[in-house]
C-alpha cells in the first residue's frame, strides 16, 4: 500500500490521555541523542517503524539500510511496517517498546513530546539546517526532524480538464466549482473524489489553511478565542469549498465505498477528474499512471483556488517527524539513521517531496507550481502545541477526519442540519476551549 493514515477517531482522545498518563510518559529527556562525531562511534541494533508497508514489502527500506550501512558499518536497521500507524503507535506508547525511532504521532501533544522522545538538539542550531524545526519545538529544543514537506492543493488529470474545455487554473472556488461542472457535462469522469471512507485524505484540507490569506502564520492564528469558521475566515472558505463540491452532486453519490488505493487507478485512467492531498502524492499518482498504461504527464497538482494580490500561495507544512525514543538504548545509532536519511538517502527526491534540507532545491512535482510564480510559504508552527490543546478541548480535530466527514454527510442530505449552523456550532465549541484551554 502506499502512504497511508489511520486516525483513531472518537478513540483518539482516549488514547491521548492513556499514553500521556502512562508507559514513556513517565519520564522526561535531558540527554541529547547526538549524532556520532564518528560513525565508527554508532552500534547496536535499531528498530524503525513506519507507515509504508509498500517500501518494505517491496525491498526499497532494505536497500537504504544497505546504503546507510556504507557509512554506519556497526549499526544494524531493522523495520517494521504498519498499516494502521496511528493506532498501533499510540497504543504501543503506554509501554517503553514503540521502536528506536518512529514517526510521531498524531495522538501525541506537542508539549508532551519531552515525556516521550529525546531531544535531538536546540531549535536555534538545528533550523539552520532543516526546514519545519518548529513543528517538534518544545521549550527551545527539536525532538523530531521531518522526513520531507509537502505543498497541498489538487491533483487533477490534466486530460480530463483539458477535455471538458479548462485551460487555466481556477483564480475562486466559484471558477474551481465551475470547473468541475464543465467536466461533470463534457466527460465521463468523476468530477471529484472525496476518499471519504479511508478518512485521513480529509485531513489534507487542514494543511491549505494558510494559502488562502497568503499568510505563513495563518495557524498560528488560531490559538484564541478567533471563531475560525467566521464569514471570511480561512476554514470557512476551505470547508465550505468542500461542502459546495458534495451538495453539488460533484463527488462519488456514496462516499462510505470510496477507497484509497482504488483511487490511484481511479484518476491514473481519467475515471476520476480531481482530488485534494499533498504534493506527496504526485509521485505515487504518475506511478499508477505507468501501471494503468496511461501517460504519466497528465497527473498535474494546481493550487488551492484563491489568488493574493494576482498570485497564488502554496504553505509548505512537515510531514511526519522522525523522533529518537526515549528510552532507546542505542541513540546515537537513531540519530544517525534520522540525520542519513534525511540528508543522504535521497528518499524525499525519490517521492517527489519537498526535502526537510533548506539547501535543498524544490522538487520537479512542483515545477508547474514554480513556472507559474505560485508563491511557497514555509508554514509556522510556533504555536501549534496552543492550537491543540484548543481543538482537542473542543473535540473537533483538525487533524483528523471526524469533522469533515460530518461535513460531507451534511453536504449529502446524509444528516440533517444547515452549513451555517454547522460552523457556529464549531465556532462556539473553539472560542468556548480557547477561553478555558489551560486554566
Amino acid at each position: 500500500m502506499g502512504k497511508k493514515r489511520t486516525l483513531g477517531g472518537a478513540l483518539l482522545a482516549t488514547a491521548i490521555l492513556t499514553v500521556a498518563g502512562c508507559g514513556g510518559g513517565g519520564a522526561t529527556s535531558t540527554e541529547t541523542a547526538k549524532a556520532p562525531a564518528d560513525p565508527a562511534d554508532a552500534s547496536g541494533t535499531i528498530k524503525v517503524l513506519t507507515a509504508r508497508t509498500d517500501l518494505v514489502q517491496n525491498g526499497t527500506m532494505a536497500r537504504y539500510a544497505a546504503d546507510f550501512n556504507k557509512t554506519y558499518p556497526k549499526v544494524k536497521v531493522r523495520f517494521e511496517a504498519l498499516t494502521d500507524y496511528e493506532g498501533e503507535v499510540k497504543i504501543r506508547m503506554n509501554t517503553e517498546d514503540y521502536g528506536d525511532v518512529l514517526m510521531i504521532p498524531a495522538a501525541v501533544s506537542k508539549n508532551d513530546y519531552p515525556k516521550f522522545f529525546a531531544p535531538l538538539g536546540t531549535t536555534a542550531d538545528l533550523s539552520a539546517t532543516y526546514r519545519f524545526s518548529d513543528k517538534t519545538d518544545v521549550g527551545g529544543k527539536v525532538y523530531g526532524i521531518a522526513q520531507f514537506g509537502t505543498a497541498n492543493g489538487f491533483l487533477y488529470n490534466k486530460a480530463v480538464w483539458k477535455k471538458a474545455g479548462i485551460t487555466r487554473w481556477p483564480a475562486t472556488p466559484r471558477e474551481f466549482l465551475g470547473d468541475l461542472r464543465a467536466v461533470k457535462a463534457k466527460t465521463d469522469a468523476l468530477p471529484y473524489y472525496t476518499n471519504f471512507k479511508d478518512g485521513w485524505p480529509l485531513t489534507a484540507w487542514s494543511n491549505s489553511i494558510g494559502s488562502v490569506t497568503c499568510d505563513a502564520k495563518a495557524d498560528d492564528r488560531l490559538a484564541g478565542a478567533v471563531s475560525p469558521w467566521k464569514p471570511g475566515g480561512e476554514l470557512n472558505t476551505i470547508d465550505s469549498l468542500l461542502y459546495d463540491i458534495v451538495k453539488g452532486g460533484l463527488s462519488e453519490k456514496d462516499p462510505s465505498t470510496t477507497n484509497w488505493e482504488a483511487s490511484k487507478g481511479l484518476i491514473a485512467q481519467g475515471k476520476v477528474a480531481t482530488m485534494h492531498l499533498g504534493s506527496w502524492a504526485i509521485t505515487q499518482m504518475r506511478d499508477a499512471a505507468k501501471k494503468a498504461g496511461t501517460d504519466p504527464d497528465d497527473i498535474g497538482f494546481m493550487p488551492f483556488p484563491v489568488r493574493k494580490g494576482g498570485k497564488y500561495c502554496a504553505v509548505l507544512a512537515s510531514d511526519y517527524q522522525q523522533a529518537v525514543n526515549i528510552h532507546s538504548s542505542h541513540k546515537a545509532a537513531a540519530r544517525a539513521w534520522i540525520d542519513w536519511f534525511t540528508q543522504k538517502s535521497g528518499y524525499s527526491a525519490k517521492e517527489g517531496a519537498v526535502s526537510a534540507l533548506k539547501s535543498a532545491p524544490m522538487p520537479g512535482t512542483l515545477k508547474d507550481f514554480a513556472d507559474n510564480d505560485v508563491t511557497f510559504l514555509e508554514r509556522s508552527e510556533a504555536k501549534t502545541g496552543e492550537v491543540n490543546t484548543i481543538d482537542n478541548a473542543a473535540e473537533i480535530g483538525l487533524n483528523k477526519p471526524d469533522y469533515r466527514q460530518k461535513l460531507v454527510d451534511l453536504a449529502r442530505g446524509a444528516q440533517h442540519g444547515s452549513l451555517d449552523d454547522y460552523f457556529t456550532d464549531l465556532d462556539k465549541r473553539w472560542d468556548a476551549a480557547a477561553r478555558t484551554a489551560g486554566s
